[in-house]
Parts: structure tokens; C-alpha cells; sequence
């Protein structure tokens, strides 16, 4: 049987199915654009950055995640 993996202050994420993990998703991205809202120096940095810094975040984030679906 293969060992839980443990995160951060001993989370797992076993008991989450595809709805939790899209509800957790969910809730990140509501709180990133409530600090848009309410902090204004936020708010400006986001709008002066160029979107591809994002693109270019956002695959390197994703990379891991990836590489482990299609492992299994």
C-alpha cells in the first residue's frame, strides 16, 4: 500500500475529490482578486506587470502537478 503523502502541518489531501480540489481552486482565486480589490499598491503592481510573467508563472507551476498525472 502506497504511504500518505503529508503537507504542509500534516494536510493530506486524500479525502479530497475533484469538487474539493475545484472549490480550493476556486477560493485562491477569489482571494487574489479581493487583494486586487481592497489593496491598492496590489492592484497597480498586477496591472503594470506584463501578462506573459503570468503565462510564464502559471507553467511553471503547473509543471510538477503535470508530470505527475501522466507518470500514473
Amino acid at each position: 500500500m502506497e504511504q500518505e503523502k503529508k503537507l504542509l502541518f500534516g494536510i493530506t489531501l486524500k479525502h479530497l475529490g475533484i469538487f474539493d480540489m475545484a472549490l480550493l481552486k476556486f477560493s485562491i482565486f477569489s482571494f487574489g482578486l479581493f487583494l486586487v480589490s481592497v489593496w491598492p499598491a496590489f492592484a497597480d503592481w498586477v496591472t503594470n506587470i506584463h501578462w506573459a510573467w503570468f503565462l510564464v508563472a502559471g507553467i511553471i507551476f503547473m509543471i510538477i502537478p503535470v508530470t505527475k498525472i501522466w507518470k500514473k
